[in-house]
């Protein structure tokens, strides 16, 4: 079974953070059963991203991730920021992703895209990113039915 453990933020940050990575899990990797992800809830201070995931272990199919969400956004900003992340982990677990820190290149479903090529010139232009954006939406929405949360409750982005 995955294991995933939340550090830091409040009670409710924490526990909106494991079910969505759950939710993320069975959705996005209903197979995988090895994983071991810490989802670390911060003050990210002057950096206004509001979340990373990184794999740990240096493999073709990595199973152990870190995940940084920033706190200081609004409640369902944050719990989409999980969710937006969580696609990253399926991105680098199921090797769709892999990011060379020694080239500063991404490999992306097999090709590898510079970093200063004509391929990615903006953070939005990246593939895995236009997926990770793709889906968030979807899998809070999705998450928020299938957890009884009213649509009123998340309509004015608390």
């Amino acid at each position: 079974m995955n294991n995933i453990e939340v550090i830091g933020g409040s009670k409710t940050q924490k526990k909106y953070a494991i079910s969505m990575a759950k939710y993320c899990c069975k959705m996005l990797m209903p197979k995988m059963r090895t994983l071991e992800i810490e989802i670390k809830v911060k003050d990210f201070g002057k950096d206004e991203n509001y979340g990373y995931a990184v794999p740990l272990d240096d493999c073709l199919y990595p199973r152990y991730f870190e995940v940084e969400v920033n706190k200081n956004v609004r409640l369902r900003r944050f719990i989409e920021t999980v969710a937006h992340e969580m696609v990253h982990v399926k991105q680098y677990a199921r090797n769709e992703l892999y990011e060379s820190s020694a080239k500063k290149q991404h490999r992306w479903h097999g090709k590898w895209l510079s970093n200063r090529s004509k391929h990615v010139k903006d953070y939005w232009d990246n593939p895995w990113e236009i997926e990770a954006h793709g889906r968030e939406c979807g899998l809070f929405i999705r998450w928020a039915e299938e957890h009884k949360h009213s649509k009123k409750k998340w309509a004015k982005n608390d």
